[in-house]
Formats: structure tokens, sequence, C-alpha cells
């Protein structure tokens, strides 16, 4: 088949400490019509970097110093602004690792969806949207007649990852670059998601870069993968292959790390309630309850995985417990004393001990400030460490979290996703909490980086007595460092215990479900489940 995509002898550089440095080195590549190419590494491998450049796209800070990128016989790299700005969003389309930093919060996510069919006239404003509705309801979205008019911040962050999708798919563009487009999504969604992305490629003869740092997941629709390590081609075969026989010994530990095992713990007493959860209930503008009677208790040195679909209610529980969305009824004491139900109610000491890492690094830091500047905060307006001193001490948190300490004077736009998100970290860890609510913080890291994250977080547990309440999707990440498992489903509670009996024995069937929706390293796993369910349906309604 026609190679729709050719790059040779790509070379992409970034500008930092006054000079030019290589970031993607001489990758080659070529995309055929139809096909799905996934490309895989750890954080900072230029996987983002080279998706970006197939649109002739380079980012703030960074420029394609030399090299060819052939869409459909026009060459990107020479190609007028004018040229590129008719291509990018038409006939390729781009899903950005965060949603929540692509949408405008300004508008509906209606609006959005249909602003690149209505403004290269080829839909009206109502087609559009009826088009658009067509695309919610394929990507399982709730209330895919109302869910796009409302604004970005009032659906999940699983939803919204879905809707930009949805905008994607809106122009049936020649390529769409994928970067993580599942990152956000609970297991269950992932299928589904995945599925609709396959059925576009199969049945539209859409061709995909698929962007990912899981292999499980990518296994399940690309046709080949091509593994990258600091800016550079490790090795590239087709899916089943490099899973079979991978080649390069930086591809077979990306496989060995995939299936993380529990992080070895010290034996403790049952320690003291830091955190109580009485009788929750929330809502967003009083209406229909996002959280339902809660009832949650974590102990001092103890980490509890709160996991569930996306819109279940989990990081609105985080939001209710910070003060940030103040419960409708019901309380949340803390170390023995009810606190305020709004953060501004709380003494700046109350703020300190409870520390929140969140879901999306891109729009948790700003991005006008250095890392110096993100990390050093806390310590300058918990501590009052300034000059000098507080310089040192960002020096050793970018060393606890395997950043360079060249890194102290960049901004967030010249980091990676997953590096970003170990700023969050870094910068949660420097107000020393007591208890620190994680947010999907693995969710943007590969697997070798998360793992590392997961055991500094582990580390700072045992020698500090930290307290966690670990927000995820993934149940690798569960099983590797939680000690009690939350399921909630629909904003309430339908299970909780010790992570063994939860993990091994789940009496909820929501619980099942979630554990059996694990994608597997096997290409055939995706379409082997979706037709064991099509059959269970039919017996069913037999």
């Amino acid at each position: 088949m026609k190679n729709i995509l050719n790059i040779k002898g790509l070379t992409i550089e970034g500008f930092n400490d006054n000079q030019w440095s290589t970031i993607v080195d001489g990758v080659d590549l070529t995309l055929a019509r139809g096909e799905v190419l996934g490309l895989i590494g750890e954080s900072g491998a230029g996987k983002s970097t080279i998706g970006l450049a197939s649109m002739g796209y380079s980012r703030r800070g960074c420029r394609i110093s030399s090299g060819s990128i052939l869409f459909d016989g026009t060459e990107l790299c020479q190609a007028s602004d004018r040229v590129k700005q008719k291509i990018r969003g038409t006939r390729i389309a781009y899903v950005a690792q965060s949603a929540a930093a692509s949408f405008n919060p300004a508008h509906r996510l209606i609006r959005q969806c249909t602003e690149t069919r209505v403004r290269h006239g080829q839909l009206t404003a109502a087609q559009a949207e009826k088009e658009a509705i067509e695309n919610y309801r394929r990507l399982l979205l709730p209330d895919p007649e109302g869910i796009g008019f409302r604004y970005p911040h009032q659906v999940s962050g699983g939803q919204l990852q879905r809707a930009m999708v949805a905008m994607a798919m809106a122009c049936k563009p020649d390529i769409i670059v994928f970067d993580e487009p599942t990152t956000a999504l609970d297991v269950t969604t992932q299928i589904e998601v995945l599925n609709a992305i396959k059925q576009i490629t199969r049945h539209l003869g859409t061709a995909a870069l698929y962007i990912t740092h899981d292999l499980a997941v990518v296994s399940q629709l690309a046709d080949r993968i091509m593994v990258l390590k600091n800016g550079r081609k490790v090795e590239e075969n087709q899916t089943r292959k490099l899973l079979d026989t991978p080649g390069k010994s930086y591809t077979q530990k990306l496989l060995s790390v995939r299936s993380q095992r529990p992080i070895k713990k010290p034996v403790q007493l049952k320690q003291n309630v830091i955190l109580e959860v009485n009788q929750v209930s929330a809502a967003y503008k009083k209406k229909e309850l996002v959280l339902d009677t809660i009832d949650l208790t974590i102990r001092r040195g103890q980490t509890v995985a709160l996991v569930g679909e996306s819109g279940s209610g989990k990081s609105t529980l985080a939001r209710a417990i910070t003060g940030l969305l103040p419960p409708l009824s019901g309380e949340v004491i803390f170390q023995g004393n009810p606190l305020g139900a709004s953060y501004r109610s709380r003494d700046r000491e109350s703020l300190r001990k409870m520390q929140m890492i969140y879901q999306m690094p891109e729009t948790a830091l700003n991005p006008k400030q250095t890392i110096e500047t993100a990390i050093g905060r806390p310590l300058s307006f918990y501590f009052g460490i300034s000059g000098r001193e507080k310089r040192k001490q960002v020096l050793e948190f970018l060393d606890r979290i395997e950043l360079p300490a060249s890194y102290i004077n960049r901004y967030p736009g010249e980091l990676s996703g997953g590096e970003k998100q170990r700023v969050c970290v870094a910068r949660a860890l420097a107000a020393k909490p007591e208890l620190v609510i994680c947010d999907e913080v693995t969710s943007a890291l590969d697997n070798l980086v998360g793992e590392e994250i997961l055991k500094l977080l582990q580390n700072l547990q045992n020698d500090l007595g930290v307290s966690y309440l670990f927000i995820t999707h993934d149940l690798a990440t569960v099983r590797a460092i939680a000690d009690e498992v939350v399921v909630m489903l629909k904003g309430k509670i339908v299970e909780k215990g010790p992570r063994n009996k939860i993990l091994n024995s789940p009496g909820h069937d929501y619980t099942k479900r979630l554990l059996n929706s694990v994608p597997k390293m096997n290409p055939d796993w995706l379409d082997d489940l979706l037709e064991k369910r099509k059959n269970t349906r039919s017996k069913k309604a037999a």
C-alpha cells in the first residue's frame, strides 16, 4: 500500500542553557494509508515531538533542523504556514496527551468539536452538531445529546479525553496522531475507546501514529511498533514479532517492567487514623449528587487506592477532602479535628499537611514560571526559605525525582508530560505533608519511570510515615503500592477492603469487570474480549 507519510533523517533541536541540543536524532519513519504505527518509549524519548513533527510543527523552543517530512506528496519542511494550516485539523488531526490543557475553558465542548468542519465550509453548524453527537455516542460518552453543551471543567478527565478523540474524528482526516489518548481513562472505558479507534482505522482507512508508554495497549491497535530512546530509534518490527522476539535489551526491559510487582513494605502495627470522611455528599451547582454518603478512613503511613471508571467521583472526592469543593453534607476529620468545608476556612498548617498531586500536570503548572519557582514556592510559603538555601533544596528535590540539575531554569513547556508530573510530585513533597492525595500521578509516565516514582513515594512513606490516597485506574499500580482498595461507581463506594482480598477474590460484579478489563500483552486480546462479550449478550438475549 502507498505510504501517505515518509519521514527521513528527522532531526529536531531544543534550545536550553543558551544553546541548541539534539532531542530527535535522525529518525526515519513511514506510514501507509490505513496503517497504525505505535511509537513507544520512556518519558523524554521524543515520541510526542515526532508526532507533532509529522504535522510540520515543533513546540516553542524547538526547531526542525534537518530531514524530510513528506505528507501525500507535500514537503512539510518547506511548506508555507498557510499550506500547513490547511492540512492541520482537516487532513492530519492531533489528539493531545492532556485534553484539559487543549480545550478552551470559555467555550462549550460542542462548539469546539464542530468548529473545524464549519470553518472549512464542510458542514453547516446544525449538521456538524448532529455528527458530533453521533461521535460522542460512538465513544460511549454519557448523555451524548447533552454532554457537548457542557464546559470542559464540567466533565471528568476521561470524558474530556474522549471528547477530544471525537473532535479529531470530525473531519475524517487521512492521519490522526494519538498522543496517549487513553492515559486518563479507566480500563473499562479504555476498551471501548480502543475499539472505536480500531474501527476508525479499519473502516475509514485512516492512518494513525499511536504514541504511548503502554505496550499492552498499543499491541491491540498497531500493525508495527517503533521503540524510541533518547530521540533515537532502538528497533522497529511488526507488532507480534516485536512482542514475541524483541531484538534489543531496552525493548526487553520495557516488556519485563509492564507487570509491576508489589513494592516491599515494612511490617507495621496498626497506626492512628489520620483522615476520616464521614457521610460526605457533594454536587456541582446543587444538582444531581456526584458523591453519595461516602465513608472513608486512612491511617498514618497507609496507602488507600481509590479506583473506578471515569466519572465515578474519584477526583470529586479528592476535591471535597481538600476543600476545593465544599460538601453538601457530612464532614472531613483530619488528625482528629474537623476541617472547614472550604479550603478558605482552613489554617495554613492544615493546608501544608494535606497536599495534592493533580492528574494533569499541564494545567497544574504555571507555564510562565520556571521549575525552580514551582518547586520552591512551598519552601518559601510554608517555611520562609529563600535565596541560596531554597535553590539548594530545589536541586535536592530534582535529584530525588531523577531530573537533571539543568532543568531548574526550564519552563514546563520545555518538559515532556512525564517530566512535568515528576515536578508536580516534587512540589507536593516540598511542603513536607502528612497526607498526599495522588490523582493519577503515574498515568502520564512510562512504566519504567512510573515504577521509579512509586518506589520514591514508598521510600518517603517508609521514612516519613506519610499517608497516601492514591486515585488511579491502573490496577498494576494498585497491586504495587496499595494497602487498602476502595472501589467507586456512580458516586458511591461499592466495595472496599485489603488489597489482596479485593484483587484476588472481589465480591462485586463491577470490581470483577474492572479486573477482567486490564489489557494483556497479546495483539488478539481486545478482539477476543469483545467477541466474548458479544456472545455473552447474545446468549442472555436468547
